[in-house]
């Protein structure tokens, strides 16, 4: 410890104290810690106050003051990176990442208290719904841990934080009621004739497959030519289409989610449709390849004409877009696809298990929902039925 006596450019004098602290925890590098005050005895408690508090939580102000969230939060995501999470995931979190940037990017993390964050969260709440938001928060909880982990903040801030939760209206009771998520068979046929009347190139292809399948948009954007069986009528389910956020080319496969790797049965029309479309394909490929000169020959069924694959976002500005032609008023997007299907196998009285496979869910939350709410209507729909058509031998017994 050093202790000597200074003169300030306005003349004062004061004693300056200066002394080791802990290492540098992020660079291990030699750590010294200068304080001032106007006794020797006021200088030295400021450098002791301040080795104590850094000895106890291993954090240097020196350093955190200069870390904004959002390079902490780029040395969070080169870690997550390296946890082994499926492609989708991380396009996920970088969402996340995105909206909380745009609010904290360059605060610096010693700024971001409890208090502060709470506040970032309200504001939130105004422009994106509860799930949304407790996502967002998941992402930003996870950022603010790896800082506590690696002494780089003295708490997470994200800890019991309330995320705001609104009083919904019986209107948005009802939107958000079960029956939502899922298109009734008029509701279906009505898009579908739409995609029929309106639809662009692959549109039918598309939302065909999606609506006999059951399978995710990026399950169809990554199936190749030989996916298809169509000796047998199956379609193989061994991988997922992720990336193209950007540019087309920057699409990765992956294996579908939760290892869901399955055959799916089709109907024989979606079959035909499907070979045909596989014809046409070969055909251009044969007409092009040598003519585009980047022309990317992996035969995805559903490919750009120069090759490459769909994305998922493609996929749902498609929907969009026949939704707004066809003046049908109800956003949607292909998830919507997935939820109908269960719901057509559970009208058709396929055992739950069996509809689980189909659709890739491990768990069953989300489908025993929509079966459930089916069963349901259809046990009150056979109910009616039995007494419109019992109502005079009813009467018989009536007191």
């Amino acid at each position: 410890m050093k202790l000597q006596k200074i003169t300030l450019k306005s003349g004062q004098t004061r004693w300056e104290c200066v002394a080791d602290g802990p290492p540098n925890p992020v660079t291990g590098k030699r750590n010294q810690i200068k304080r001032r005050g106007k006794t020797q005895k006021e200088a030295k408690k400021k450098v002791l106050n301040e080795i104590d508090k850094q000895s106890n939580t291993g954090v240097d102000h020196k350093v955190t003051k200069k870390v904004t969230f959002d390079e902490l939060a780029m040395k969070w995501l080169d870690m997550y990176k390296l946890t082994g999470k499926k492609d989708n995931t991380i396009e996920t979190r970088l969402i996340q990442l995105d909206i909380l940037n745009k609010r904290i990017a360059k605060i610096p993390i010693d700024k971001i208290t409890h208090l502060y964050y709470q506040n970032i969260i309200n504001d939130m709440s105004k422009e994106y719904e509860r799930n949304s938001l407790l996502a967002i928060h998941s992402c930003a909880s996870l950022i603010f841990k790896f800082g506590v982990k690696y002494k780089l903040m003295i708490e997470n801030p994200a800890k019991d934080i309330v995320i705001p939760k609104k009083v919904k209206t019986v209107e948005e009771l009802q939107k958000d009621s079960t029956e939502k998520k899922y298109w009734e068979r008029e509701e279906l046929e009505a898009f579908l004739e739409a995609t029929l009347k309106y639809g662009l190139r692959l549109d039918k292809e598309s939302f065909f497959t999606l609506a006999f399948s059951g399978m995710r948009v990026s399950e169809l954007c990554a199936l190749q030519k030989n996916d298809l069986d169509f000796e047998n009528n199956t379609i193989s389910i061994t991988k997922t289409l992720t990336g193209q956020s950007e540019n087309m080319r920057s699409y990765k496969i992956g294996t579908p989610k939760n290892g869901t790797a399955r055959k799916i049965d089709m109907e024989e029309p979606i079959m035909d449709m499907l070979r045909e479309l596989v014809r046409k394909n070969d055909e251009h490929k044969m007409q092009y390849r040598t003519l585009i000169e980047d022309f990317h020959d992996k035969d995805f069924v559903f490919c750009r004409k120069n090759g490459y694959p769909y994305s998922r976002g493609y996929v749902n500005s498609r929907i969009k877009r026949i939704l707004k032609l066809a003046k049908i008023e109800r956003h949607a997007t292909s998830h919507i696809f997935r939820h109908t299907h269960v719901s057509m196998l559970t009208e058709a009285e396929v055992d739950l298990p069996t509809i689980m496979h189909r659709v890739g869910h491990t768990d069953p939350k989300t489908t025993l929902e929509i079966y459930t709410h089916v069963t349901k209507k259809m046990k009150e729909n056979a109910s009616y039925k039995i007494k419109g058509k019992f109502d005079k031998l009813l009467q018989k017994i009536a007191f």
